[in-house]
């Protein structure tokens, strides 16, 4: 049984809910067996589904306090310079991760250090992957200072469908990177920004994997 996100039982407990009064409805009112199962097995597939999707795979991680590992499963979609104007203030190189519905969405901390700064931001719920979205749509940021002095800032971004983003940072927590950070339910995006100096690992187009990507190296 594979181990499943802790914030995620309510949502899989509807799901299968939904599913039982469905199969129930369809196996006592559709007298054909050639609809009947093809709907009961699809009910079924759509639950294993969600399971797959909010399950926490148990990965090694490659990140430390030097090495930047993916926060999330997904595709690299922005490799680019940006300049934070809410915590760093300064110029930094960000990596964007997008996360499909068939990606895993737990998501890990990419570098070991301490939580400096953590934030929620209400928003819009437009297409993850679109670039105005690391602006204006819900995200939470947080960033981790590590041994070195080094500030890596990573933002969870709600997509389309997701609704409800889940962070366990706390100014002034210990982290170790590849241990679950928190879940963004639904298609969204994570954004990794780093210092100037970082050396990125990654290319647009690249499939991240949380944990076991290396996304930069720190200097």
């Amino acid at each position: 049984m594979p181990k499943i996100d802790r914030n995620s039982y309510g949502t899989l407990a509807i799901v299968f809910v939904i599913a039982a009064v469905f199969i129930y409805a369809i196996n006592h009112l559709v007298p054909s067996p050639w609809v009947k199962w093809p709907l009961i097995v699809l009910a079924w597939v759509f639950c294993i589904w969600q399971l797959f999707f909010f399950r926490v795979p148990d990965r090694e991680c490659v990140g430390s306090g030097k090495t930047v590992s993916s926060a999330a499963d997904g595709k690299v979609v922005i490799v680019d310079e940006y300049y934070d104007d809410e915590y760093l203030k300064r110029e930094c190189k960000r990596v964007c991760v997008y996360m499909d519905f068939f990606d895993v969405h737990a998501n890990f901390w990419p570098v070991s250090g301490e939580i400096v700064y953590y934030k929620y931001h209400p928003g819009k719920h437009m297409l993850a992957f679109k670039p105005k979205a690391s602006e204006e749509n819900e995200h939470t940021s947080c960033c981790i200072r590590t041994e070195s002095g080094a500030e890596v800032l990573f933002k969870q971004h709600a997509g389309t469908f997701a609704r409800r983003i889940v962070n366990y940072a706390k100014p002034g927590m210990k982290v170790v990177a590849g241990e679950q950070c928190g879940i963004i339910k639904f298609g969204s995006r994570m954004d990794i920004l780093l210092p100037v100096d970082a050396d990125i690992k990654v290319a647009c187009g690249d499939h991240a994997t949380a944990c076991e990507t290396v996304i930069a190296q720190l200097l």
